[in-house]
Order: structure tokens, then sequence, then C-alpha cells
């Protein structure tokens, strides 16, 4: 499955998983800047918005880029969405990262990252590339995105108790 393609059934995925839980979540299908999901309380009173980003599970990152490292707001999440290949067993895992949490900690993860020696002494050059490193990793600044596993808590949050 190529990149795009796996994208596309990562936002679906999350988005059908926010709609299970009794949420109304919409796809962007990539006509709203910075947000490829919009998720809304059942009334419409309350929203979120998710940009995402999709992983094979068992890799070692997860792109993210440069605009990771920019706060959204508080209603804003970034979820990563490991999606495993076609008839794998592997499970589907999801992160979900507050935008305010992503944006220092991926900051703070590529200033370590180009003050560290690369392979044979060199300097990190900059670069728009941001990866976010995978469990059971952690980046250069330490990070470990373990505590932000399957975390839709954080969503109820911002959205209230969705009804049932």
């Amino acid at each position: 499955m190529d990149k795009t393609t796996r994208g596309n059934a990562s936002q679906f995925f999350i988005a059908g998983q926010l709609c299970r839980m009794g949420y109304s979540a919409v796809v962007t299908l990539g006509n709203t800047p910075n947000t490829d999901i919009l998720c809304s309380n059942v009334e419409g009173t309350r929203f979120v918005h998710i940009q995402v980003k999709t992983f094979v599970p068992g890799g070692r990152t997860c792109s993210v880029g440069r605009k990771a490292e920019r706060f959204y707001g508080d209603n804003f999440f970034w979820i990563l969405g490991g999606i495993p290949q076609y008839k794998s067993e592997d499970p589907f895992i999801y992160y979900i990262i507050p935008s305010r949490i992503m944006s220092e900690k991926i900051s703070e993860q590529h200033k370590k990252w180009l003050e560290t020696p690369g392979k044979d002494g060199r300097k990190h050059e900059e670069s728009s590339i941001r990866a976010l490193v995978l469990p059971p990793r952690v980046g250069y600044s330490g990070w470990d995105i373990t505590e932000y596993e399957e975390r839709w808590d954080l969503i109820e949050d911002k959205l209230g108790a969705p009804h049932q």
C-alpha cells in the first residue's frame, strides 16, 4: 500500500473510531488547512481539530513535519495512526497527542538532534523533516510517547461524554 493510500485509510479508521465513541467526525479530504478530521459532540457545540499522521506498527519513526512545532490551540490534536499491513495480525495503534505537547516536545527533540553529531561526527543540517520516535524507543530529547497510546479520553475531555 502506498503512503497516500495508507494515510487516507488512517484518517477514515480514526474518524470511524470517533463515531463509534458517539461523536460526529468528518474527514476533510484536504479541504481544511491543518485539519484532517473535524470532530464534534452530537449537539455540534464543541469541536476538536485533528491532524493525522500514519505509520506502520513496528516501525522506528513517524514523520510529522515542521508544522508539528507549531501550537494550534487547546482543541487541536495530533493522532498518530499505526495502521498494520493488510492481513497482518498486528493491532492498530493510536497515539493521541495534544498540540501543546507535540509542539513543545518536537521543538525540543529537533533542537537536540541538531546539537548531536551525526555519522562520523558530522553536524546535522537544518531540515523540514521532523520524525517522532515510536515506542519502545525514545527520541533525542528522551520523549517517550507511550503515555499517549489510546488516550481518547483527552478528546472526550474537550467534547464531553458522548451519547451512547
